[in-house]
């Protein structure tokens, strides 16, 4: 146990600290603070000592120093079974502090509402984090406390030890300290790797707030979390059970696709991250009923995006259906009332989201790939036309929805559409071919008839056979990217056998 007999205040935060000063008054344990902590202390009627008196020295440079002095750091670092330590304390007649509670300067809050550089610069708290980790590393000896949601713990315990702190305590409130300070140095290290679009630094810091502990990973012997840069996710969870690993994986690549299809249009269903069926009708229900026809089966236990507000009507279709998961750019009350019927449900408002500028990252064992997100907007201008036979308007459009969806399944990717509605999709296969051939099953079961449908692939054909084998079954136009050996082959097939054929100008692989 060590005993408290004196504590530093210096919050940026300054709710809460009634309950606090009460308790350290109660214990007889002196106070210290600085700039506006001393006057919100003064404030409450509590007693308190000016940092700049403790020290005999004013704060200066506009406040930007004040708890940057030997007589601090030497009260806070000191070890007190040290006898040269003691001796250098008693030459310099400074004196023991125990307790550092201190919280930064908003520099997050900062510099997401968009202020000036200047501004946020200011803002870069220097004297909080040095206490902070000062304390941190004597943990010995120093009890340190770094948000006000911890202060209920160390009124705890200074009741429970009455006046004392424990070690366990101490060492615990040490690592949140350790981790306070790293996550506020990796802010200031992406705000200037940003502000600089320095993307792959030398050093990557990654930071995250823990949003829930999941009930376990993938499968039931995996531990899983799932963190976030915000504070909050930008989804929101209204009813249902718990949203495991597998479902967080399912939803955002569920809104990913439907980021990339005409604002407040569409539907789309995946299926462990893969698309089975998605829709860009303007016509809400019948861009719900397109996209489920394309794969009904897999439909079963999967998950419906859904590019609009769900109303009665498609809530009542929805609850047809066995699904794991809703999302939705918000719900009406009929539809809110129609679907809570199912209790284990998950009905989600996507309203708020939106794909950043940020990075996707990958991960294996100690190693991370990065790579910036794939959010190319698609236009005319991406694609050209390399065979004789031009597509019609509805026919580049489709291939051009088409091709958007591709790039969203799991490689090798087919996918047929028509009408902006996919009719099969064939995915992760370890040759084109074979996808080819599970696209075009998949249309053929489901026995979805159209006199125009058109193919995606996600990357060129490296082989006649993959094209040979989609004009075979009703292929009236596909679009790939250039860049094989063989795409004089490729184009040379198209004309012979009067198909439309168009490259895009760039790959989307999705492994």
């Amino acid at each position: 146990m060590k005993k408290i007999k004196k504590a530093l205040i210096s919050v940026s935060d300054k709710k809460n600290l009634k309950p606090l000063l009460k308790i350290l008054k109660k214990n007889k344990i002196e106070i210290i603070s600085s700039g506006g902590t001393f006057k919100e202390i003064k404030k409450l009627k509590f007693k308190c000592t000016e940092v700049s008196k403790f020290t005999g020295s004013p704060e200066i440079l506009g406040g930007r120093v004040k708890t940057l002095h030997p007589k601090i750091h030497a009260g806070i670092l000191n070890k007190r079974n040290n006898k040269s330590h003691y001796k250098d304390l008693i030459k310099n007649n400074f004196e023991n502090i125990d307790l550092v509670v201190v919280n930064f300067y908003p520099f997050e809050k900062v510099f997401k509402s968009k202020v000036n550089h200047q501004n946020i610069i200011e803002n870069i708290d220097i004297g909080g984090p040095a206490m902070a980790r000062a304390a941190a590393k004597n943990y010995d000896d120093v009890v340190v406390i770094t948000s006000s949601s911890q202060y209920n713990k160390l009124i705890d315990e200074i009741i429970k030890f009455k006046g004392s702190t424990s070690l366990n305590f101490r060492e615990k409130m040490s690592q949140e300290a350790f981790m306070e300070t790293a996550y506020y140095d990796a802010l200031i290290s992406n705000y200037f790797n940003k502000k600089n679009k320095n993307y792959f630094p030398q050093k990557k810091i990654i930071y995250g707030n823990l949003i829930e502990k999941l009930r376990y990973g993938e499968n039931p012997h995996q531990d899983s979390a799932i963190y976030s840069q915000s504070e909050f996710l930008n989804i929101k969870q209204f009813h249902g059970k718990q949203l495991s690993y597998n479902n967080y994986n399912d939803i955002f690549a569920a809104l990913t696709i439907s980021e990339s299809l005409p604002k407040n249009t569409g539907v789309v269903i995946v299926k462990h991250t893969n698309p089975c069926g998605v829709s860009a009708l303007k016509n809400s229900m019948k861009s719900f009923k397109a996209a489920l026809a394309c794969d009904p089966t897999s439909a079963f236990g999967g998950i419906v995006s859904c590019n609009f507000k769900i109303n009665k009507k498609i809530a009542l279709e929805l609850n047809k259906l066995f699904l794991e998961i809703i999302i939705a750019n918000n719900f009406d009350f009929d539809a809110i009332k129609i679907l809570k019927k199912k209790k284990n449900l998950r009905l989600i408002d996507s309203s708020e989201f939106a794909l950043s500028e940020k990075l996707k990252f990958n991960s294996a064992s100690e190693n991370i790939l990065i790579q910036s997100e794939d959010k190319k907007r698609f236009t005319k201008n991406d694609f050209k036309v390399v065979s004789k036979k031009k597509p019609s308007k509805s026919q580049l459009d489709d291939l051009i929805f088409a091709f958007n969806v591709c790039r969203y399944v799991k490689s090798n990717a087919i996918v047929l559409a028509s009408n902006k509605s996919t009719y099969g999709i064939g995915s992760g296969q370890p040759n084109r071919l074979d996808s080819c051939k599970l696209a075009i099953d998949k249309m053929n079961k489901f026995k979805i008839s159209s006199s125009n449908i058109v193919a995606a692939s996600d990357a060129f054909f490296p082989f006649v056979d993959g094209i040979e084998k989609l004009v075979q079954s009703g292929i009236k136009a596909v679009v790939q990217p250039a860049g094989s050996i063989r795409d004089k082959e490729i184009i040379k097939f198209a004309n012979d056998t009067n198909t439309v054929l168009v490259f895009s100008k760039t790959r989307h692989f999705r492994h």
